[in-house]
């Protein structure tokens, strides 16, 4: 028989959610940098659920936030996407640098 060591164990779906937790960040922060390159600022909210938030400079009007949510390709295959604010799929995350090019152009057409 085991002894306690005195640390909780984790259920599966308590680490499913750890791990869900840790891509979203990850895929935010690659965003948040691609973002810089386009010149607008971005902080990553780590209150459940993460999401990015985007302030154009000069403009505090001008700001937006973005999920990051998992899904199926059709082959059934995870795949992570960006999200608007508003639900609509923004990009894959493959590629955060066309994610932030889309967002830069929804931002400076306000």
């Amino acid at each position: 028989m085991l002894a306690n060591s005195g640390k909780q164990q984790r259920t599966a779906e308590e680490t499913v959610d750890r791990a869900r937790d840790h891509a979203r960040t990850y895929h935010l922060h690659r965003l948040a940098t691609a973002l810089d390159t386009q010149g607008l600022h971005a902080t990553v909210k780590t209150s459940y659920p993460a999401a990015l938030h985007i302030f154009a400079p000069g403009a505090t009007m001008l700001a937006e936030s973005i999920a990051c949510t998992p899904g199926t390709d059709d082959r059934g295959h995870l795949r992570w996407y960006y999200r608007w604010s508003w639900g609509e799929v923004l990009h894959d995350t493959d590629d955060p640098s066309a994610a932030a090019v889309k967002i830069a152009e929804v931002l400076s057409a306000r």
